[in-house]
């Protein structure tokens, strides 16, 4: 049977939802209330068994490679799996997307488990958000959360995504247990998880990304480049559509997280609290006294007074440029000024190259996290 058979297989068939999963540890059993509603009876579990006959061959040569050919056929099987699951009446609710979120914030301190980093894999997940994200291009209209093209390569090995490996392989985890979400819902999701779990702002948020193929990846170059100044910043972030301060609106998710040596080349921690979301990272530009590292890797600062610091050139150039300065030392001297601009800045970041009708509410989303339940 021709692969394009098998899609066409695939779309008049449709499957069964996936059976529930029995969690090993819930943070609050009250999350997992929810249930998606019964399919109406109908002949769609007929079609569910045809459907799933049909593209038996294919989903083994998707699940048993690696390549990229092999993901673009896994692509094009979710998307008749989606169109299967509409015929179904399975059309995912709030509630369906809430039990997502609560699976990632699950997953989130499992790192602690695995003595990954500071305990927590919020910094990273939201690394991944940020820069599947960060892509777009406004005068092309190309690029961003849309398609997740970080699936492939070259674009899953651009310098600016070393590492984001971590991210994927933890987020592949629960795209298996929720498979009807799109990547870039869910990567997305994990951005919105991540902040608000580490005791950031509330991320409006909604869904409606669709997968894409291998070849819709961006070219390298688009992301930030630590080493860079402030002329390079408004490059950047000026593509995409920001402006000065949403730029420093932006960076202060550097409030998270540390650098790797063996992977931007760049290491260390920005803030003494890696895995707490606050104005941190802006006090710290100003309170502290920085001074260039002296070592064999790449041009950083460290804190004069611990040493076990630092900060990229781009992450000086916020007080050194006097645009950005003056929007670093608001968000220093008052956090819940920040909170509301970085919820509202990462809100559209997320929403980069996504065109508004694919949305599936007009209105976003307020998740709730697992402190509300």
């Amino acid at each position: 049977m021709s692969f394009s058979m098998m899609r066409a297989s695939v779309r008049r068939g449709a499957f069964p939802a996936p059976a529930a999963r029995a969690t090993r540890a819930l943070r609050n059993p009250a999350l997992r209330k929810y249930s998606t509603e019964a399919p109406k009876k109908s002949n769609s579990a007929l079609l569910a068994g045809l459907g799933a006959a049909a593209v038996g061959g294919l989903a083994f040569y998707v699940y048993t490679s690696s390549s990229d050919s092999a993901k673009e056929a896994g692509t094009a099987l979710k998307s008749g799996a989606q169109a299967a699951k509409a015929l179904a009446n399975f059309v995912p609710t709030q509630e369906d997307y809430q039990k997502v979120y609560n699976r990632i914030a699950e997953i989130i301190d499992e790192a602690a488990d695995k003595n990954y980093d500071d305990g927590s894999y919020g910094p990273v997940l939201l690394r991944l958000a940020w820069h599947c994200s960060g892509t777009y291009d406004k005068d092309s209209n190309t690029g961003g959360s849309n398609y997740a093209t970080m699936r492939f390569e070259p674009e899953s090995l651009h310098g600016g995504n070393a590492g984001l490996h971590v991210a994927r392989d933890v987020m592949e985890g629960i795209k298996k247990e929720f498979p009807w979400i799109s990547y870039g819902d869910l990567w997305t999701l994990g951005g919105v998880c991540a902040v608000q779990e580490m005791g950031g702002p509330k991320i409006p948020w909604r869904p409606g990304r669709i997968d894409g193929f291998a070849h819709q990846v961006t070219p390298d170059g688009r992301l930030p480049d630590g080493a860079q100044g402030s002329d390079h910043l408004r490059n950047i972030f000026y593509r995409m559509g920001f402006n000065d301060q949403e730029i420093v609106a932006l960076s202060g998710a550097h409030a998270l997280g540390r650098c790797h040596r063996d992977r931007s080349g760049f290491e260390g921690p920005w803030t003494f609290s890696p895995v707490t979301v606050s104005n941190e990272y802006y006090r710290l530009l100003f309170d502290e006294k920085w001074v260039w590292r002296k070592w064999d890797g790449p041009k950083q600062l460290q804190d004069k007074k611990t040493q076990s610091l630092m900060m990229l050139p781009t992450d000086y150039a916020l007080v050194q440029d006097k645009s950005f300065k003056k929007w670093a030392k608001a968000y220093a001297q008052d956090q819940d000024l920040w909170f509301k601009d970085f919820s509202s800045v990462v809100s559209r970041l997320f929403e980069l190259g996504v065109p508004t009708q694919q949305f599936v509410a007009s209105e976003h989303w307020v998740l709730k996290n697992t402190d509300e339940k």
